[in-house]
């Protein structure tokens, strides 16, 4: 079922115009160098056994940091197979700012993190808003917006997005 999960959202995020890498925790700092464009900053990622320490980004995240970055790296919470959907919490690391910033945003999640549908995820973060981490951002592909007519790309945030999905957590 996993195995299927994580298929479906990888086919949803290349339709979403996201790259995807699947990998194991071992091949995570691998995957990540070949993910991360230009200056990177990040939030830490809280997963065992996998770490931004040793690696080309920077943490604690700085409001200058944030500024210089090219490419931005967070966990996300969650994701929905159904859409190629990030659903990235907020929290006193600054991950919501991380995501948003820089050019490229790199999220990581965990397969088992991975929902099938809109609604499983709904569920799962109803529990979070309940224990109290009742903030988050739903995030499918780049930024885009059509307020003012043609669609654009890259106004409000990333103009990239890649998933880094840890197929053994």
């Amino acid at each position: 079922m996993a195995t299927d999960t994580t298929t479906r959202f990888a086919s949803a995020l290349e339709t979403a115009g996201v790259e995807c890498t699947r990998t194991e925790t071992d091949g995570f700092e691998s995957a990540l160098a070949d993910a991360v464009e230009g200056t990177a900053v990040g939030a830490p990622l809280g997963i065992d056994g996998v770490s931004l320490d040793g690696t080309a980004v920077t943490t604690p995240p700085t409001p200058r940091l944030l500024q210089e970055a090219d490419t931005g790296v967070t966990r996300v919470g969650g994701g929905v197979a159904e859409h190629g959907s990030f659903l990235i919490q907020s929290d006193a690391a600054g991950t919501e700012p991380v995501s948003l910033y820089p050019r490229k945003h790199v999220g990581v999640v965990r397969a088992s993190d991975v929902h099938d549908t809109l609604d499983d995820a709904l569920t799962w973060l109803g529990s979070e808003f309940r224990a109290g981490r009742d903030s988050a951002i739903v995030a499918t592909g780049v930024s885009a917006t059509a307020d003012m007519g043609e669609l654009v790309e890259g106004v409000h945030g990333p103009q990239a997005v890649h998933a880094l999905v840890l197929t053994d957590r």
